[in-house]
């Protein structure tokens, strides 16, 4: 298995996980650098062995160079950077693609992990898919071993496909969380434990992964029971920003399975 330098820009979830994780696997991580996270880099730069700067400059001897950085600041940080043109310079941001990197950087490319990053909590990358673009062979067949000294799968997507499934991640992910925190709200608001609720989701997810979410949706929107629909519209009465997402949801379901003709 052939491993990489590797030196990374940002110290924050995504940057963190993937550094250890390639440090594991057997690649060498030259350089954290961390223009304002110095506590951050200097501690993840030290659990892999690596060199911490504030300063976004590189030797020719960097493979690879990640730049895990939050998407409002990844154009300023790119134009900054000094690295050998022979360097593969690549982010991990979803909806960003080539286009972003200064005309300079000739070995560009977009290492996406499709992931959800929290700190503390321990993540194994084996399953994470990796979406990649690359600007030329070469660069690409860098971000494919780089990926599968991971053993993560790797996707080659385009910019159009890959914004696409961020947008499609969005929904899954940070919406479907979004509502579990609705409902804790909800269980609180009555004096309940959102335990109670625990075995409801874990089946909801399960059942969706196995019969597909579109063969799996129940409830009273899905019947469109209006009088049970109303009652709890009155039961949100306490909170309008919940009490408007249950309309517009319960209105969603409705109209999606009247258009598809679903029978569940």
């Amino acid at each position: 298995m052939t491993t990489y330098n590797v030196s990374f820009v940002g110290a924050g979830k995504v940057a963190g996980i993937l550094c250890r994780s390639l440090y594991n696997a057997g690649n060498r991580i030259l350089r954290i650098v961390t223009p304002e996270m110095k506590e951050e880099g200097t501690l993840l730069a030290r659990e892999c062995g690596a060199l911490w700067s504030s300063e976004p400059v590189f030797d020719e001897s960097n493979d690879v160079i990640i730049i895990a950085v939050p998407d409002h600041s990844l154009s300023a940080v790119l134009s900054g950077i000094k690295c050998s043109v022979d360097s593969v310079v690549a982010h991990t941001a979803g909806s960003y693609g080539l286009d972003v990197f200064p005309e300079w950087i000739v070995k560009r490319g977009v290492f996406y992990p499709l992931q959800t990053f929290s700190k503390n909590r321990e993540l194994d990358v084996k399953d994470i898919p990796f979406i990649l673009e690359a600007s030329q062979p070469g660069t690409e067949a860098v971000l494919k071993g780089l990926a599968e000294s991971l053993g993560g799968k790797t996707f080659f997507l385009d910019q159009e496909n890959r914004r696409m499934l961020h947008l499609a991640a969005v929904f899954v992910n940070n919406f479907s969380n979004f509502m579990l925190t609705a409902g804790k709200e909800i269980t609180i608001k009555a004096g309940l434990s959102f335990d109670l609720l625990i075995p409801l989701i874990k089946e909801t997810y399960s059942k969706a992964l196995a019969n597909g979410p579109e063969y799996s949706q129940t409830g009273p929107a899905v019947r469109n029971d209006k009088n049970t629909i109303e009652k709890h519209m009155n039961l949100l009465s306490f909170s309008p920003e919940l009490k408007s997402i249950y309309w517009e949801i319960s209105e969603s379901i409705i109209t999606y399975y009247y258009n598809h003709n679903r029978n569940l």
